[in-house]
């Protein structure tokens, strides 16, 4: 099943506690998915769901692949109401707010901006910046996920400029359906773990989750955190996915108000003590909002636990961070 699953018991507390784990590709990554406490039987069941949920989500809300998001996509410059699919609606309302939160920071409104890139494909090319007037052009009509009217299921915006794409949030978005529907099935321990973006839920059987926090370049790894409990760590960065001109580098996080990658930090972290759709877009918006910024948007997104890299690689944290994270 996917790419294989293991499942074993590890003594604790003199008891053995069994724990299942599994591997699928979602979203283009390996996925990694542990179960503490349930019969093999019971998590393998629940772990077919879970990826059953992620693959689903990956073609509902993928901006770029035949589904429904490309007839979203195709109808929102109508300026027509038009029924939005079901599955996607809870994803709609919550970027909405994340955006409003966020300042606009956040805003899955730009997808012509990421396809004026050219990243809108799994491997950017190598190949010039877009041309400035286009950009400009892009920036000037100003998308956002304001433009968006929702009334029950229909859907309608005033801005043809508007492209949605939701890939600063929806692994997040999805890791939390996911853990939602394990603690429905009973589970109380669990990890999703996708390309070092984590959510949990309980303890790995009596001791917390360790989880690495990359350095800035992408290699290596900076520290550990210790999680327990519902919390989500995620992490924006210029090296996830990029491009290089000319001996320059350009990354996928772009700046609504430029236009252009955002400048001033090579990776953010956050820890967030519950949604990771939260902590997902937040990294991102902290990423957007630059070493001036950052502070101000965690702080309207509830963000406490924060950790930055700026471009000389200098490491800066929160307090609360600070406490948390075993520098390595």
């Amino acid at each position: 099943r996917g790419l294989g699953d293991v499942y074993k018991r590890q003594a604790c507390r003199g008891a053995e506690t069994p724990v299942y784990t599994v591997q699928f590709v979602a979203f283009d990554t390996a996925v990694d998915l542990s179960i503490v406490g349930k019969l093999k039987e019971d998590a393998q069941a629940a772990a077919s769901e879970v990826e059953r949920d992620f693959l689903f989500l990956d073609y509902a809300a993928h901006a770029w692949e035949p589904g429904p998001m490309i007839r979203v996509n195709e109808l929102l410059p109508s300026g027509e109401p038009f029924a939005a699919p079901p599955s996607l609606l809870p994803l709609l309302r919550q970027s909405q707010v994340l955006a409003l939160e966020s300042d606009g920071l956040f805003n899955p409104a730009i997808g012509h901006l990421f396809r004026l890139w050219g990243f809108h494909t799994k491997e950017p090319e190598c190949r010039p910046p877009p041309p400035d007037a286009a950009i400009s052009r892009l920036v000037a009509a100003r998308p956002s996920m304001g433009d968006l009217y929702l009334d029950g299921i229909m859907l309608q915006s005033d801005n043809p400029a508007v492209r949605l794409d939701f890939d600063d949030i929806i692994v997040g978005y999805a890791m939390d359906l996911a853990m939602d529907n394990l603690r429905a099935r009973g589970i109380r321990h669990a990890l999703i773990n996708r390309g070092g973006d984590v959510r949990t839920i309980g303890d790995r059987v009596g001791r917390p989750w360790r989880v690495p926090v990359r350095r800035g370049t992408g290699t290596g790894v900076l520290g550990i955190l210790d999680v327990v409990g519902d919390t989500a760590v995620f992490t924006s960065s210029q090296h996830a996915r990029n491009f290089i001109y000319d001996g320059k580098t350009y990354h996928d996080v772009i700046d609504p108000r430029t236009g252009y990658p955002a400048t001033g930090f090579q990776a953010v972290t956050v820890m967030h003590e519950g949604s990771a759709a939260v902590a997902d877009a937040g990294a991102t918006a902290l990423m957007v909002a630059g070493p001036d910024g950052w502070h101000e948007t965690a702080a309207r997104l509830g963000l406490r636990y924060v950790l930055l890299i700026d471009e000389a690689g200098t490491v800066h944290m929160t307090p609360e961070m600070a406490a948390r994270m075993e520098l390595i």
